[in-house]
C-alpha cells in the first residue's frame, strides 16, 4: 500500500532524459510492429506519391524510376540491412539453379568456419540450422517457394534467426581480415569490440563496413542506391564489394534500407 501511494509522488531521481528515451522507443515500436517485416512487391510509382510534397525527394524517386520498376519494403527496426538483402538474395536464387547450389555449399560449410574463428558450436549451431532450413525450402524455382520465401520471413521467429546468423557470418569475416577493418572503425576500437557492440546484436543498424564484410564473405555483388538531400536528382549507386557484379539492389534512405527490382 505504502508502496503504491509513494510511486505517485514525484521521483526527482528518475532521469527526465531516460523517460523521454522510453517513450520514443515505445512509439517507434508501435509504429515498426504495424509494419510487416517483409512487404509486398510494389510498383515504384508508389515512392513518388510518398514524396508528392517534396521536390527534392520526387524528382529523385522520378529518377529511380527510369532504372527500377518495384520496391519491397521492410520493416524499419534496425535490422532492415541484412532482412532485405536475405530475402532479395534468397529470392533471386529461386530460379537460379546453378548460383542456388553454390550458395547452398558456401552456407553449410560457414557453421564450421565461424566455429573455427572461436564462435561457440551450440549458439551458432541452433542459427545455422534454420538458415538451411530456409535455404533448403526455397529451393526449386516454382510459384511456391516464392509463397514459402515471404511466409518465413514475415514469422518473426525465423525472419530474427536469419539476421542473427547473417550477423553471425558477417562478424566472422570482419574478424578474419581484422587487420584490412581496422582501418575503418573510429573510436580507437578493436575489430572485435565493433563486432561486439555494432555487428552482433540485433535492431543495430548497418553501415558500409558490415555490407562490405557480409558481401564479401559470401561471395554476392549488393547495388545500394543512396536517396538523400544532397545536390542533383541522381540517386547515387554504390557496389559492394568494390566492382563486383549486385546480385541485389537495396535502396537506402537515412537510416533504412529497402528491395529494389531493376
Amino acid at each position: 500500500m505504502g508502496d503504491s501511494l509513494r510511486s505517485n509522488a514525484p521521483d526527482s531521481t528518475v532521469n527526465q532524459d531516460e523517460l523521454i528515451l522510453q517513450q520514443q522507443r515505445s512509439i517507434e515500436k508501435e509504429i515498426s510492429e504495424s509494419i510487416p517485416l517483409i512487404g509486398d512487391k510494389e510498383l515504384l510509382k508508389s515512392l513518388e506519391r510518398e514524396y508528392d510534397e517534396d521536390q527534392v525527394y520526387l524528382s529523385k524517386a522520378k529518377e529511380l524510376g527510369q532504372k527500377y520498376s518495384f520496391i519491397r519494403r521492410t520493416r524499419p527496426d534496425g535490422n532492415c540491412f541484412f532482412r532485405a538483402f536475405s530475402y532479395a538474395y534468397l529470392e533471386r536464387l529461386i530460379n537460379n539453379k546453378e548460383e542456388y547450389d553454390k550458395f547452398r555449399e558456401l552456407a553449410a560449410q560457414s557453421k564450421n568456419n565461424l566455429v573455427a574463428l572461436g564462435f561457440p558450436q551450440f549458439t551458432v549451431e541452433d542459427f545455422h540450422d534454420t538458415f538451411m532450413e530456409v535455404i533448403d525450402k526455397v529451393g526449386g524455382g516454382t510459384e511456391a517457394n516464392h509463397a514459402e520465401l515471404h511466409k518465413f520471413f514475415n514469422e518473426q521467429g525465423y525472419s530474427d534467426y536469419i539476421v542473427v546468423y547473417l550477423r553471425l557470418i558477417t562478424s566472422g569475416q570482419l574478424q578474419k581480415e581484422a587487420d584490412f577493418y581496422q582501418n575503418f572503425i573510429e573510436g580507437g576500437r578493436t575489430v572485435v569490440e565493433f563486432c561486439h557492440q555494432e555487428v552482433e546484436p540485433m535492431y543495430k543498424e548497418s553501415d558500409h563496413i558490415h555490407i562490405i564484410a557480409m558481401s564479401t564473405a559470401l561471395g554476392t555483388g549488393v547495388r545500394v542506391r543512396y536517396m538523400d538531400r544532397g545536390a542533383g536528382t541522381e540517386v547515387v549507386a554504390h557496389d559492394f564489394p568494390e566492382g563486383s557484379t549486385p546480385a541485389v539492389h537495396l535502396l537506402y534512405r537515412p537510416g533504412h534500407y529497402d528491395i529494389l527490382y531493376p
